[in-house]
């Protein structure tokens, strides 16, 4: 797979390995490995891992296809499960299920590895899946046991029938404190990136504030459309990226002096009528470490 992407001013005069860590969502270790078998890029010319990129150069990666290998099983805190559905703290650094040029963990992968029945619709590798979060996010995600689970479910995310609440740490301070952006969302051509486009998905994203730092606020997010990168692309549009997220405008100084390897944004709950029984159903999952200590940081200064 190959991934073409401009470097974004955000990651002006960082080196190759961290900038393609960021970017591609991969292990910094992976990004230098790539680096170092001549499979980056910058402006045409093969570059070392610690090579100084400059903004607006195209950066090219070749992520080979991952070998032949068993795939890595990663431990899946379960917040409930039933003979229907069960729902997941995901880690970030998983991934919902295999894909091009990805050679870790899945949620997928990790529940069948421990014998979790799931549903089987959908295609093959995506078996059970009725939705997905980013490889750098963590969180609540629900994945089908049944059949009848499955179909459901998928009609009631289309419905807008699950109510998918995200708190989301972003560069500086909105205005208005709460609000709504309806905004609809497209894939950049010629990247695997996404903007606000007019071409775009009908996207709706609605925020309010939990609390304010000094340079950054804590949101609580909720969705009504479910588009991909929804949540860090419409933050950036409205002048408010994702502290850690430099792919989408995040000051990659404010991420490294957090601790931040990755986007802070994490699914704290999920709420829905059991597609079965009807009854209604809430999972919460707490914040991981990285966030947390991230928070302590801001409060701290």
């Amino acid at each position: 797979m190959i991934r073409t992407v401009p470097v974004p001013p955000a990651l002006a005069g960082e080196r190759v390995d961290v900038a393609v860590a960021r970017l591609m969502g991969l292990p910094r270790t992976r990004a230098a490995e790539l680096a170092r078998a001549g499979l980056v890029q910058a402006g045409g010319i093969k570059v070392a891992k610690s090579a100084r990129l400059e903004e607006g150069q195209t950066l090219r990666v070749e992520v080979p296809e991952p070998a032949d290998q068993p795939e890595p099983v990663v431990e899946l805190p379960v917040t409930y499960e039933d003979s229907d559905l069960i729902v997941i703290n995901k880690p970030a650094g998983v991934a919902a299920h295999a894909g091009p040029g990805w050679s870790g963990p899945t949620v997928l992968g990790s529940l069948l590895a421990v014998g979790v029945a799931l549903a089987t619709g959908g295609p093959p590798e995506r078996r059970g899946i009725v939705q997905r979060l980013d490889v750098g996010t963590s969180g609540l995600m629900m994945v089908a046991k049944s059949e009848r689970a499955y179909s459901v479910l998928k009609q009631m995310f289309r419905d807008r029938a699950v109510d998918k609440t995200y708190h989301a740490l972003v560069q500086g301070l909105p205005d208005p404190l709460e609000g709504t952006i309806d905004a609809p969302i497209g894939r950049v051509p010629g990247a695997f990136k996404f903007a606000v486009l007019s071409n775009g998905k009908s996207s709706i994203t609605h925020y309010g504030l939990i609390e304010a730092f000094a340079g950054a606020s804590l949101l609580r997010v909720d969705l009504e459309t479910g588009r991909t990168h929804q949540i860090r692309v419409h933050l950036a549009a409205v002048g408010h990226p994702l502290v850690g997220d430099p792919f989408y405008g995040g000051d990659p100084k404010l991420a490294v002096r957090l601790g931040l390897e990755r986007q802070w944004l994490h699914a704290t709950a999920l709420g829905f009528d059991h597609p079965v029984t009807g009854q209604p159903v809430r999972c919460e999952a707490p914040y991981s470490a990285d966030l947390a200590a991230a928070l302590a940081t801001l409060r701290e200064s």
